[in-house]
């Protein structure tokens, strides 16, 4: 049975959108709907509910503040910034109303958080400039992650006792620029060094094997394209969550390689913003369905371990449109299933 699930992150600005996102999640994906569930982002509602903001809220030993050009570590254990402390409290504050509205939930959930090279692009060194400058902060930033996911993992599972598998889904959507020296500094002048594969690899082991440890499913997700895809089954992801537009033809062979070896593809083809001519469900099925024929994979064959997704994460879309975009890789994740 092939199913659906999100990206993360859904529109609005205000609690009361979280919650309603988190009512559409939880229905739209619904595990007897042929979905997988997972916990919303809303970054509408500032800084401290961005990927960066939500990161730094997982992180152990590490603290930040809120400065006027973004987020900068602060050099000092026990000196977190209230910014830093509010994006902590925000997301305690989400994960009581996740407790709260899936009460006697049991199956298969997900969440997310931003990866380590995406979190050292957007997150300065306490002297200034991105923490990607620097060797020794780029490891300390890793394993800070690494360590925090361990104890948010557990916080998540006691406040959903009935979920057996978890899925954590690590987002990196500036690892491809990573790797190919596109970063810029924070004059915006010129361009940070290319960091090797080798070190990129090193620093998602440490993320990903956290992760395993902790008996949660490791993903790794990117809507961009140049993802080394092959150097992510390698570090230890179990899933790989890409949009089918980005993708070039050494990256479907990393795909179907990867489902082949039963682990999980998440395949975005629903549109993360309010396209000018809605698809239907068909379209959308057919669109996959030409995918799997070319990799000469059988839609009974692949199973659970092939997941229908929106391109992206869905805070950009109106409300009416990332309802309706759930619902359709909902309906197309069934159909592929036949």
């Amino acid at each position: 049975m092939v199913i659906a699930t999100g990206i993360g992150s859904m529109p609005g600005d205000d609690q009361p959108a979280y919650d309603e996102a988190l009512r559409v999640v939880l229905g739209e994906l619904a595990p007897d709907r042929h979905g997988l569930p997972h916990l919303p982002e809303v970054p509408g509602r500032g800084a401290i509910a961005s990927m960066t903001g939500r990161g730094l809220a997982v992180l152990a030993d590490l603290d930040a503040d809120l400065q006027p050009a973004g987020w900068r570590l602060t050099g000092t254990h026990g000196r977190s910034g209230v910014d830093h402390r509010r994006a902590r409290s925000l997301l305690a504050q989400d994960l009581d109303a996740l407790e709260e509205q899936a009460q006697g939930y049991a199956g298969a959930f997900k969440i997310q958080v931003a990866g380590p090279w995406t979190l050292a692009t957007t997150v300065e060194r306490p002297r200034g400039d991105k923490l990607l400058a620097d060797h020794g902060a780029r490891r300390e930033l890793a394993q800070a992650l690494a360590e925090g996911l361990r104890g948010h993992v557990a916080d998540v599972r006691r406040r959903l006792p009935g979920v057996g598998r978890l899925v954590v889904q690590v987002d990196e959507p500036a690892l491809a620029a990573v790797l190919d020296g596109v970063v810029p500094t924070a004059s915006g002048f010129h361009r940070h060094r290319t960091v090797d594969l080798p070190e990129a690899s090193q620093a998602l082991e440490w993320v990903l094997e956290a992760i395993a440890e902790t008996d949660a499913e490791p993903w790794v997700h990117s809507c961009a394209s140049g993802v080394p895809w092959a150097m992510l089954r390698k570090a230890g992801a179990r899933g790989l969550s890409a949009d089918l537009a980005t993708l070039a033809a050494a990256d479907h062979d990393a795909l179907a390689e990867a489902l082949e070896s039963g682990e999980s593809v998440a395949l975005g083809v629903v549109a993360a913003l309010d396209p000018a001519t809605r698809p239907t469900d068909g379209q959308l099925t057919e669109s996959v369905l030409r995918w799997l024929d070319m990799l000469g994979l059988d839609p009974d064959g692949v199973g659970e371990r092939l997941l229908v997704t929106p391109t992206c994460g869905l805070a950009g879309a109106s409300p009416g449109w990332a309802r309706r975009a759930l619902a359709l890789a909902r309906a197309t994740a069934a159909h592929v299933a036949g």
